[in-house]
């Protein structure tokens, strides 16, 4: 560490904290998170090992840059380039949303950034507003793959449910489903775009139960293999949802706030079904 000098706290976490330092010799602002956990921490271990190999196979220019990783009296140091803000700041100064032309050139570079993990076969897993950088010149960074997981058709079906922030969570890892893909990041970005749009989370659940009835309310009943899926999982023994045969729908939610073609590719990012959900590569051509 000794060629940096800490400037302050951006954030911290359970893993650790994220320090805002100047490189001595260059003068460059970087971040360098600090994990707090010693060596004797396996899970730690394997986790922070796990994000720097993902960082150092995914270079594009919408992914956070990671500069170098280094170790000091057993602790794991990684050094990213700084951006100022995140999403969420952005959105707490803009409270009733951001223009439509901001909204697509962030929703895009979103689309990049996960497009690139997904043609690595890395899901991201944790898509939310804190997680995207942005850039005085609204360019945009995606962070944070302390979650992030290689999947291969080999291991689809070992993967962990419970992960990414209730509110960005897709139906299928609501409901326990640990065969799911990468379309739960594809569901994510839907999530943001209407979060962007008028400055509300599109589903603020206070439960997993009380997020699936927040997302059938506005886009209709659960698929018949997902409410299999309900009535299996012992978590929600007892539980059922009231008729969510009329929902609000999206149309309503938005009316006078996008145009045709972004409500189509909205809705197409949030299909129940994660198998009728757009891609990444079609989401693309889609822009």
């Amino acid at each position: 560490m000794n060629k940096y000098e800490v400037l302050g706290v951006v954030g911290e976490g359970a893993y650790g904290v994220v320090l805002r330092c100047r490189n001595k010799e260059s003068g460059e602002i970087v971040a360098i998170k600090k994990f707090k956990e010693s060596e004797d921490d396996e899970i730690v271990r394997k986790t922070t090992l796990r994000e720097v190999k993902i960082l150092r196979m995914l270079q594009h220019e919408n992914i956070v840059e990671l500069r170098e990783a280094f170790r000091r009296k057993g602790k794991l140091y990684l050094v990213f380039e700084y951006v100022e803000k995140n999403l969420l700041e952005i959105l707490e100064q803009q409270p009733a949303g951001l223009p439509p032309e901001l909204v697509r050139k962030y929703i895009y570079q979103l689309c990049r950034a996960i497009n690139w993990c997904h043609e690595h076969n890395v899901v991201h897993r944790d898509i939310k507003p804190e997680n995207l950088l942005i850039n005085p010149d609204h360019s945009l960074k995606l962070c944070d793959f302390g979650f992030a997981r290689t999947v291969t058709s080999k291991n689809r079906g070992e993967l962990t449910d419970y992960v990414a922030t209730r509110w960005y969570r897709a139906p299928e890892l609501l409901l326990g489903d640990t065969a799911y893909g990468k379309a739960v990041d594809m569901w994510a970005i839907g999530c943001i775009m209407g979060e962007l749009t008028d400055g509300q989370p599109l589903f603020p659940g206070e439960s997993e139960i009380d997020q699936l009835y927040v997302i059938q309310k506005v886009m209709g009943p659960l698929t018949h293999e997902q409410t299999d899926m309900f009535l299996r999982n012992p978590r929600f023994l007892g539980l059922k949802f009231p008729d969510m045969s009329r929902p609000e729908t999206l149309e309503k939610r938005y009316v006078g706030k996008l145009t045709k073609k972004a409500l189509s590719f909205m809705k197409g990012l949030l299909s129940m079904d994660p198998y009728k959900r757009l891609n990444a590569p079609d989401a693309l051509q889609n822009r």
